[in-house]
């Protein structure tokens, strides 16, 4: 996408062929105005975004607005990572883990106590909860935590051989995306993997209200060999049906 969706001429342009879209934008423009002047930082922010979107519709508030969306979207997830190389002795990482529309299907593929989950959302971390018992799940012992941060203090050295993060950082600021990469690295095994999807656009870097962000590939590389890491843009992913774009880092190897 080149022309940035920020833009007044988009904005026009959508509104003219959408306008029904017009009144629920106003209605997000508003939340968005109001929860900046409430809150202190980016996460507290989106924490307060996702609190609204979940009291409504848990799987909306994910970005599925069907159960069908919901069970395609994390079977597409579930799919692309077992074919690259995810195994059931792994541990896995999820980053945004939400009501765990990909979880589910990871926690019942992996052994027992490997999947471990953290969210900045609690409210939707209670809804990940409902979706374990209706999977009848809790004898995996999935770990589900609510983070404040994406330092991972709390989590031990070389723990993970996969993380992953499904619409995290489209919804995330640069500083947030550096905050990950500079303490990532430290929760991965020798030889794992960190996936991401991201939003991406050819043209000027951009953001819509502080919800959505829009990131050129080489911006996002760049940053993650910065931290250690050989990042490798999935052009496979790309050609699916996917409105993300993914990539995948692994830790460079000093001699």
């Amino acid at each position: 996408m080149k022309r940035a969706r920020s833009s007044l001429a988009h904005q026009a342009t959508y509104a003219i062929k959408h306008p029904e879209k017009i009144v629920p934008h106003l209605r997000r423009l508003a939340r968005d105005t109001w929860f900046r002047l409430r809150t202190r930082d980016h996460v507290s922010y989106y924490r307060a975004v996702m609190r609204s979107d979940t009291a409504r519709d848990p799987e909306g508030a994910v970005g599925s607005h069907s159960h069908k969306r919901w069970l395609e979207v994390g079977r597409m997830q579930f799919d692309y990572l077992v074919e690259h190389g995810l195994k059931p002795e792994c541990r896995l990482l999820e980053i945004g883990c939400g009501n765990l529309r990909a979880g589910h299907l990871f926690i019942d593929y992996l052994h027992t106590g490997n999947y471990y989950g953290i969210d900045i959302s609690p409210d939707i971390l209670i809804a990940a909860q409902d979706t374990i018992v209706r999977h009848k799940l809790a004898d995996k012992l999935p770990h589900l935590t609510p983070v404040r941060d994406l330092r991972f203090a709390f989590l031990p050295d070389a723990h993970f051989d996969v993380v992953h993060a499904h619409s995290v950082f489209s919804h995330s600021p640069l500083h947030v995306i550096e905050e990950c990469f500079a303490h990532v690295g430290r929760v991965m095994k020798p030889g794992g993997w960190f996936d991401f999807t991201f939003d991406r656009t050819e043209g000027k870097e951009h953001h819509v209200l502080r919800e959505d962000f829009y990131y050129r590939t080489e911006t996002l590389a760049g940053l993650a060999t910065s931290y250690g890491f050989n990042a490798t843009f999935m052009e496979d992913w790309e050609r699916g049906p996917h409105k993300q774009s993914k990539m995948r880092l692994t830790k460079r190897t000093t001699l």
